[in-house]
């Protein structure tokens, strides 16, 4: 029996196998980095190891601190999670080394399919179909290589997954670029900068099989989860059943799962991933040789806990007869919230979660009000999970809870999942990997909340700034604000919601309240309360309460119409500094890999030139438009904060 267990992970998937834990009565141990530890998980778990710096390769890819934790804690078995050190077999061999239960295959299962390159031979010879693929190598003309498979191919890291050291590419110009980038990204990520070249498939669905194993024999599968709505190559939308999947398919992929999971002897919760082409034939792609981000869908369908199964199978017990006879139940989709913004190239968002609440869904999340996002670890807040009785049920079940909760103080993804959910095509089941580049994600992540509904907001948000004034008053405390013998104009506040100001005037007389936004009359308000954090408001017949959290000047207001954060304004105006024209700022917190372009070069919009890495992705800063670097501010391997000036391009001189 597993008595303690060490999750070597951090955030969100470690508080999920902590909920498992307290439930089968198994004690927790929790790591982490100079930078998690005041998070939330390290909080949930019965014992806690520091494990050093914040960077992942001097803590959590750090195998001896690891496994010393687990020898110091008394820790009889280690779950890996996933990302980090979860698919690495040199881990699993330590783990046994020491004594410890590794939960997860064995490390030869681990080391064969963590290759993706390995993984394709061993899929061929085992009947399961497959797309072209050659790794690069340093004696390989890639531009040959290329011009057999036909463009466009994709460059592929060979380790990890994640859509790390991915690159398409569509011409053979951009050919090299894409391999050494994806090297770098590759070696950054996971250590091993193996990539390889592979034939890219226009538009196909990305659907993946959940397998699993036990010691005495048994495989199975338990269906299919459909992920194709996807960013960067990493999916933000998982769904299960596919709405592409009919029940011949469903046992033709089955069947090619568990051919694959057999074929390395598998053991424990593992994934199957497949491309399906637009004539249902479907192809390998990899095995993640782990439990998956979007297990939860497939535990809603079959009611499930796909962790106890882990635990109960590294125990060496027999799968149970309730996952070898599951069966589908209604309809599951999780949602991933991240800390991002689409609107400018799904860049990740650094800073604290203000405030984070949703309800009526299962939310899987390593955040709570007051956490911080930094720039060492992928930048997902939350996973969000909805059931149905009909795909129809579990979309809007979905998308209300998203468009209902208390999400503030980072820019995120929320606004685009919502679109997408309520969108005519997702509603048709009419995805694929390519769905999100045919839309605008400018247009897709503009706030949810209507403009009527946004000025709204910022009168509540007004009188909920009048109501904690009032209460902070010393003197004369039973006068509203801004009270005059004779009155003359009302109180003034100046909001914006980023892209807009708004403007609120108000006076309060009793329950009454004259108002006006933007300069227009605001009719029929009545005021039924008014807290620093709380507005019951009536408007126009309308009667809706509003929830206030304020930060400094900002106010994040919630409410059943919509939500905004509202950044109150100075009614005088304040002297702003001034950055030189042509300036190129950081996106984000990272580190500059890369210095492509030298002082006094002339380069044409959209070259390149420089590369930061943030949150282990790449992110190549770009001329704004053509003419002449003056002047590069920052060496590589300098770290640069949010907004710090990389390098100036000036227009080039004109000829009279």
């Amino acid at each position: 029996m597993i008595r303690r267990v060490l999750v070597a992970n951090r955030s969100e998937i470690a508080r999920r196998v902590f909920r498992t834990c307290r439930e089968m009565g198994i004690e927790t141990v929790a790591v982490y980095s100079d930078a998690d530890a005041n998070e939330v998980y390290v909080a949930d778990a019965d014992h806690a190891v520091a494990l050093g710096a914040p960077e992942p390769s001097a803590s959590y890819l750090d195998i001896d601190r690891v496994v010393a934790a687990a020898r110091a804690t008394g820790a009889d078995a280690i779950h890996p999670g996933y990302g980090f050190l979860s698919e690495n077999p040199a881990f699993a061999r330590a783990c046994g080394d020491a004594g410890i239960t590794f939960i997860g295959p064995s490390p030869d299962a681990l080391e064969k399919m963590g290759s993706k390159l390995e993984s394709k031979r061993i899929m061929d010879e085992a009947g399961v179909p497959g797309l072209l693929s050659i790794e690069v190598t340093p004696d390989l003309d890639v531009v040959a290589a290329a011009d057999r498979f036909g463009y466009p191919i994709l460059v592929k890291a060979s380790a990890g997954g994640g859509g790390k050291g991915m690159r398409i590419v569509r011409k053979a110009e951009d050919l090299a670029d894409a391999v050494s980038g994806a090297i770098r990204e590759a070696t950054s990520a996971f250590g091993d900068g193996t990539v390889f070249l592979e034939k890219y498939l226009e538009r196909p669905r990305h659907v993946e099989i959940q397998v699993f194993g036990d010691t005495h024999g048994t495989v199975i599968h338990l269906f299919e989860r459909d992920c194709s709505i996807q960013r960067r190559h990493q999916k933000i939308i998982e769904e299960s059943p596919s709405p592409a999947v009919d029940p011949e398919l469903r046992e033709r992929m089955g069947a090619a799962a568990v051919a694959a999971a057999r074929a390395v002897d598998y053991v424990g919760a593992g994934t199957v991933e497949f491309l399906l082409d637009r004539d249902r034939n479907f192809y390998f792609l990899e095995m993640n040789t782990r439990l998956q981000v979007e297990h939860p869908v497939t535990e809603a369908i079959t009611g499930l806990d796909l962790v106890r199964l882990q635990f109960e199978v590294a125990e060496g017990n027999p799968l149970a007869a309730d996952a070898i006879n599951a069966t589908v139940t209604g309809h599951a989709i999780e949602a991933r919230l991240y800390a991002e913004d689409p609107a400018n190239d799904y860049l990740p968002v650094t800073g604290t979660v203000e405030r984070f609440h949703l309800e009526d869904v299962r939310v899987d999340t390593g955040v709570t009000d007051g956490s911080v996002v930094s720039i060492y670890y992928d930048p997902m807040l939350a996973k969000v999970i909805a059931h149905g009785a009909t795909r129809s049920d579990a979309i809007r079940v979905l998308a209300t809870a998203l468009r209902r909760g208390s999400i503030h103080g980072l820019t995120t993804n929320r606004e685009l999942l919502v679109r997408v959910l309520e969108s005519d095509a997702f509603a048709a089941g009419d995805t694929d990997t390519e769905f999100l580049e045919r839309v605008d994600p400018a247009e897709w992540s503009r706030p949810l909340a209507e403009r009527d509904t946004r000025r709204t907001l910022a009168l509540a948000a007004a009188l909920a700034g009048q109501a904690e004034r009032r209460a902070l008053a010393q003197v004369l405390t039973s006068l509203p604000a801004g009270w005059r013998n004779s009155p003359s104009q009302l109180n003034p506040a100046m909001f914006t919601d980023g892209s807009e100001m708004i403007s609120v005037g108000y006076r309060v007389l009793g329950s009454k309240v004259v108002a006006e936004v933007d300069g227009a009359p605001v009719e029929g308000v009545t005021l039924h309360a008014a807290r620093p954090d709380h507005v019951d408001m009536e408007m126009g017949g309308v009667r809706r309460a509003y929830a206030i959290t304020r930060k400094a000047n900002t106010y994040f207001v919630d409410s059943a119409a919509g939500s905004a954060a509202l950044v109150e304004l100075p009614l005088l105006p304040v002297a702003e500094s001034a950055t030189d024209p042509g300036s190129l700022l950081a996106p984000m917190p990272g580190k500059v890999v890369r210095i492509v372009a030298t002082e006094g070069a002339v380069v044409e919009a959209g070259a390149t030139l420089l590369i930061v890495e943030a949150m282990k992705m790449e992110h190549a800063i770009a001329a704004p438009r053509a003419g002449m670097v003056a002047s590069i501010s920052v060496t590589e391997g300098e770290q640069v904060d949010n907004d710090q000036v990389l390098a100036v391009v000036e227009p080039l001189p004109t000829s009279e």
